[in-house]
């Protein structure tokens, strides 16, 4: 094999690398866990059905706005901080963040550890597009 086409399919397989990546940590792949929409999620809230809203965001993020009866885990500390929602490891746990990309590395945390979270497509910036309420 010449070097072009050596350079070529190295490319190549950089380019699929990347792409595998990229919908891995957008959930689209290989996840183990359910992505909601804001909708949905608001559904099973209105309900009443016995679930916990974890926000994976930053302190002034939450700080700023957050949906009304989460709690604040950042996802940077979830995984030392897993005893402070053992008590619900039964039950759903609607996950946010901003905009849905750390709420789905937070979800693959949580059923790694037993949890049953379902991940909120778009996170908080969806929420509001969606026209519903936010906490300031």
């Amino acid at each position: 094999m010449d070097k072009k086409r050596l350079l070529n399919l190295g490319y190549w397989i950089l380019f699929i690398g990347i792409l595998g990546y990229a919908a891995y940590t957008k959930g689209w792949i290989l996840t183990n866990f359910e992505s909601i929409s804001p909708a949905q999620a608001q559904e099973i809230i209105q309900k009443g059905e016995k679930v916990t809203l974890l926000d994976v965001r930053t302190p002034d993020e939450f700080t700023k706005e957050h949906i009304d009866g989460s709690i604040l885990i950042p996802l940077q500390t979830l995984s030392n901080n897993l005893a402070l929602i053992a008590n619900v490891k039964n039950q759903k746990i609607l996950v946010y963040c901003h905009s849905g990309n750390r709420s789905i590395a937070a979800s693959r945390l949580l059923v790694e550890n037993g949890f049953t979270p379902l991940n909120i497509k778009g996170g908080l910036t969806e929420w509001k597009a969606q026209g519903l309420p936010v906490t300031q």
